[in-house]
């Protein structure tokens, strides 16, 4: 366990503060709304047992997952942040994948590690379509492992279900470099020394560099669609560290002229503007800019500035066409208490507000900072300046509205002007659906 039994306590607190509060979401008196409209209009005893399904399990993460004193929170260059890189491992933690079998998966001085237990997979909780991946990896001789592509959890055949990218002696009939059962690499690839894979993956086909070298393009005239990236235990010790994504194929919501392709709503408070410099801003609250545009599993990335410490605002998704900020919310509101990050003033920028907070505020007022967001079935992640601070899953039942229980139904995007502090700029605003997987 990484978190203090302060920071344990705190986070209890916390939570418990923010179950009893408004917070983002609340619909004032006289909005027009009924009590069965908005989850913050229900009685106290309600808006615990609704807004907070499982504080149980959100304070046991916390207290599991976070390194308070180490975490980076800037992995990447300013470069690699404006190109749209996203880290996959925060270089202390396994925050953000999942062990689909019984191995001795661990971080050792900024490697993710494994040498012994079951065979399989330790994957990326998200699922990712079209991407650049960078990683780098050491195996020491005789050993057998692997990068899974477009996987699932457990893979049956790399023939059908997945693309294996495997690490191997060359004497193996896939060695380094090649995709098994489907692309022999040639070459000698054997190192003992830190390798560097950059791997692109779109549509169907998928090109391998190593170590600077074109070694492998393949064209599956199938694709897989999405799936996990996976890192594979079979046979002898394996590292792996420096795992880095950019998505590709997202396109430009919003054009940096006018707010062509968004709804606007000016009978409420906020006002949104396009700026000189091409910025969407949008200042005094409440109200909503929404895309004409619906989405169900989708990536979505921006950049993002608030002007004065402690605003509050968000990004709504799946909502429901045109009514007030019904849908899930990627909170944004860089506040912390007491000069510890990884207790975020009401939920924390990245966090799915009331769902799960962010673990860590990793991004700070009036300086601009970049989210990506993944919605893919119920499963959400953030990554905030290149950090995944959200890893939630909502298990709750169906329902139309995200404010009551599941929605997977395509639905707009909206930016919140949350009250009449608000003084907020976004930029670089760009989205894409992911590509379904295939049958098998």
């Amino acid at each position: 366990m990484n978190c203090s039994p302060r920071l344990f306590a705190g986070w209890l607190a916390a939570l418990a503060l923010l179950a009893l509060t408004s917070g983002c979401g609340q619909v004032s008196p006289g909005s027009g709304q009924s009590a069965a409209e908005t989850e913050s209009d229900q009685p106290p005893t309600v808006l615990l047992e609704e807004t907070f399904p499982d504080v149980s399990a959100v304070a046991e993460e916390v207290a599991e997952e976070v390194a308070e004193e180490d975490l980076n929170l800037r992995p990447l260059s300013e470069q690699e942040l404006a190109e749209g890189w996203i880290s996959l491992f925060d270089g202390q933690t396994l925050y953000g994948w999942e062990a689909a079998s019984q191995a001795d998966w661990r971080v050792e001085r900024g490697a993710i590690v494994v040498s012994s237990g079951e065979k399989g997979l330790l994957c990326t909780t998200t699922q990712f379509d079209n991407y650049v991946l960078k990683l780098e990896f050491r195996s020491a001789p005789g050993t057998n492992s692997g990068v899974f592509l477009a996987t699932p959890r457990q893979p049956r055949n790399p023939a059908e279900d997945c693309y294996e990218l495997n690490i191997a002696d060359s004497d193996n009939p896939f060695p380094t470099g090649s995709l098994v059962q489907r692309k022999k690499a040639e070459g000698d690839f054997d190192s003992q020394d830190w390798q560097a894979f950059e791997v692109r993956v779109e549509g169907g086909r998928v090109q391998v560099a190593l170590d600077g070298q074109a070694v492998l393009d393949y064209e599956d005239p199938r694709p897989l669609g999405r799936g996990h990236i996976g890192l594979q235990l079979n046979s002898g010790r394996v590292e792996f560290r420096q795992i880095k994504l950019r998505p590709l194929g997202l396109a430009p919501i919003f054009n940096g002229r006018d707010l062509e392709g968004w709804q606007e709503y000016p009978d409420l408070a906020s006002k949104f503007r396009v700026t000189d410099e091409g910025w969407l801003h949008v200042e005094n609250g409440r109200g909503q800019l929404e895309t004409r545009q619906t989405y169900a599993d989708f990536a979505l990335q921006l950049e993002c500035q608030t002007h004065a410490p402690n605003l509050n605002s968000g990004i709504f998704f799946r909502c429901i066409p045109g009514e007030l900020m019904m849908g899930y919310e990627a909170q944004i509101h860089n506040g912390f208490h007491d000069g510890d990050r990884t207790r975020p003033v009401d939920h924390g920028t990245g966090a799915i507000f009331r769902r799960q907070p962010a673990r860590v505020v990793a991004a700070d007022d009036q300086q601009w900072f970049h989210m990506t967001l993944i919605a893919d079935g119920p499963h959400m992640a953030c990554w905030v300046n290149g950090l995944q601070v959200c890893d939630w899953v909502d298990q709750r039942p169906p329902h139309e509205n995200p404010r009551q229980g599941l929605r997977l139904e395509a639905g707009t995007l909206m930016i919140q002007g949350h009250d009449p502090t608000t003084d907020i700029s976004f930029r670089g605003l760009r989205a894409a659906e992911l590509a379904r997987r295939r049958d098998l």
